[in-house]
């Protein structure tokens, strides 16, 4: 299991190095258009600040568009690149044609039947929208567990994204996800927990431990 952070912000991207258990970085369109640099300035300095994969999603809504886009997208990441595809028609034929050479993940999964054509396109990994999902579909939780069923017994990961809450996340891994990727805010609440805090203060109050001073 790993765990990214979603986001195209490089100070928020430090904060994340800092924790030291964020695997990896994924962005998209909308996330690269909140940072104020260029998408390619971006990426140049997203890679700096993880030792995991790159995420970047396909913009370009032609094949070649998207074969050229997605190479560019390798010679500035290097071999940390995921691509993210969109789980289009065009987008299964640019994973079938890129796979071999760079690692792609489908994006925008909305049924488990495109699941299916992700992994005979040689994708590495499927993502869900969990919320997404849930508010389009019913039940974005079910969707990962329909992905789960189908790529079963194969090497097609699932990555879950749109989390909103620490028991989304949760319930997201218990389906069937292999990893998820969250925003700053989102790492920081599944890594904390009200009683948590309690229970570290009784121990201070009442309790005593090593001289470091």
């Amino acid at each position: 299991m790993a765990i990214y952070l979603d986001s195209a912000i490089a100070a928020e991207a430090e904060l994340a190095q800092k924790m030291g258990w964020v695997k990896g970085i994924t962005t998209n369109p909308t996330l690269l258009a909140t940072s104020e640099l260029s998408p390619e300035e971006t990426l140049k300095t997203l890679v700096t600040l993880t030792s995991g994969p790159l995420f970047y999603q396909l913009t370009a809504s032609d094949f070649q568009g998207m074969v050229k886009e997605g190479q560019k997208a390798r010679d500035i990441i290097g071999d940390r690149t995921i691509l993210k595809v969109p789980a289009t028609p065009i987008g299964f034929e640019v994973v079938a044609h890129l796979s071999p050479d760079i690692p792609c993940s489908v994006t925008a999964i909305y049924s488990a039947a495109q699941a299916a054509v992700a992994k005979e396109a040689g994708a590495k990994m499927a993502i869900a929208y969990v919320n997404r999902a849930t508010r389009l579909l019913g039940d974005g939780i079910a969707l990962v567990r329909s992905m789960a069923d189908i790529l079963k017994g194969s090497d097609v990961e699932i990555l879950a994204a749109s989390i909103k809450s620490p028991e989304e996340a949760a319930a997201s891994l218990q389906a069937g996800a292999h990893h998820l990727t969250l925003p700053l805010a989102m790492l920081r609440a599944i890594s904390s927990h009200e009683l948590s805090q309690q229970t570290v203060e009784e121990f201070n109050h009442k309790g005593i431990g090593l001289n470091f001073s």
